[in-house]
């Protein structure tokens, strides 16, 4: 039986029942992410999709 994810809510999104927020958890070889207010849908993206994701976002934002 797999785990259970221990999710983990930004404390940016103040708590809010009704504000949808990017959720996070961890296993040892992966992170996932779903959004709040649809808790089935969960992504698990290949470490390297995410780190291409991270730096063209990162890139975008350079001053």
């Amino acid at each position: 039986m797999p785990q259970a994810l221990h999710w983990q809510k930004s404390s940016y999104s103040g708590g809010n029942v009704e504000t949808s927020c990017l959720e996070i958890a961890t296993t040892p070889t992966t992170l996932h992410l779903r959004e709040s207010d649809t808790p089935g849908t969960i992504l698990s993206p290949a470490r390297t999709a995410l780190n291409a994701l991270l730096t063209s976002v990162k890139g975008q934002f350079r001053v």
